[in-house]
């Protein structure tokens, strides 16, 4: 159903305000203590968004982790979205995307047990077991707990999402809302994601006066910087591809499986290769006919070097997909990425207001 169709407009939109009125009341319940914030004496850092769908949350998960893990004992928790288990469990070198997520599984992984990552739905029990399994830790990052506001976060990060203004959008099912554009308040630090390389100062200023924050609120700007591409199967590879020096003669199949996947694909079609798409819901489990569908897509695609690349995210489920194709895997790359703060004016960076919060606990 096209939104702002007469009939969307019709069915969605009295839903929507219905699904409005409850988080409203929700919230209130927490403003006026009816229900309760549990707190805690370590600092807890909270990111989260407004908005369904993929504004790029766990890339800023994964900068703020990497950015204290020298200095402090880091852990992520996070609920485990389309996992297979319940419950509070531990990530480890023997996890899999089923048993804690996919975003889970990417940042153990990345960071190679340097920080604890565990998945809980139940955020404050989560803390507590975290906190019992291991004493020494002394700084938890929220993955999505905006909304979880049983926690009282000592800074909550709020990421929006640069192509998809919270403040134009509306309210689950008509639009992407989660609660109302209301909830933005509650942010300490706003960070505006996958901005366009090269964001001039006039469009900062403009976001910047649309947003209309308050005094006490930090606002960043955010955009991607793409890495070198990574083989998905590293047993299997033998000379990683640039992609720079891919030829029009030369064939990309590009698999998405993830929230947002314009900025994965514009970016590879920047490149000389020929392109072809495949994009599957996002945190999508790839079935053996999945599987078979991206082995007849590569079949048919034309040129001298031919290859798969998929996003982070995707990896993670496609090295350990048994149906996984042996005749592929050599062939199987990720484009990794890697969030960067565009610098507007002289003020502190993102860090250091974090650190500012922080260090009062």
């Amino acid at each position: 159903m096209r939104r702002g169709s007469f009939l969307s407009k019709l069915i969605l939109l009295p839903c929507s305000k219905l699904y409005g009125a409850i988080t409203y009341t929700r919230n209130k319940l927490f403003d006026w203590k009816v229900l309760k914030e549990a707190r805690f004496d370590i600092p807890i850092v909270c990111v989260g968004n407004l908005a369904v769908g993929g504004t790029g949350k766990t890339p800023l998960v994964e900068y703020i982790a990497g950015s204290f893990r020298k200095n402090r004992r880091v852990a992520v928790l996070s609920r485990g979205y389309r996992r297979e288990t319940k419950g509070f469990i531990m990530a480890g070198r023997n996890s899999t995307p089923r048993d804690v997520g996919d975003e889970a599984y990417q940042i153990y992984h990345k960071f190679d047990g340097e920080v604890l990552v565990a998945v809980c739905e139940d955020r404050v029990y989560g803390i507590n077991e975290l906190r019992r399994l291991d004493p020494r830790i002394n700084l938890i990052v929220l993955d999505d707990g905006f909304q979880h506001r049983y926690v009282k976060p000592t800074v909550t990060i709020l990421v929006t999402e640069y192509n998809h203004p919270i403040y134009k959008d509306s309210m689950l099912p008509y639009g992407r809302l989660r609660e109302p554009y209301r909830g933005i308040n509650r942010a300490d630090i706003v960070v505006v994601s996958k901005c366009p390389e090269g964001l001039s100062p006039l469009n900062y200023r403009l976001v910047t006066k649309e947003y209309d924050l308050f005094p006490a609120q930090d606002l960043f700007f955010s955009h991607y910087s793409y890495q070198a591409l990574e083989p998905v199967f590293p047993d299997m590879a033998t000379a990683v591809p640039y992609l720079d020096w891919l030829t029009p003669g030369d064939s990309i199949l590009a698999v998405a499986g993830i929230g947002n996947p314009k900025p994965f694909v514009l970016k590879l079609k920047s490149f000389e290769a020929k392109v072809k798409v495949d994009v599957f819901p996002d945190h999508h489990n790839y079935s053996k006919k999945d599987i078979d569908h991206i082995l007849t897509r590569y079949k048919s695609l034309k040129g001298a070097q031919r290859i798969i690349v998929t996003t982070e995210k995707d990896a993670v489920r496609l090295a350990s997909n048994p149906y996984f194709p042996h005749e592929l895997k050599a062939s199987t790359y990720y484009l990794p990425v890697k969030v960067e703060f565009d610098a507007f004016g002289n003020g502190p960076d993102i860090i250091e207001v974090i650190e500012k919060y922080i260090n009062k606990v």
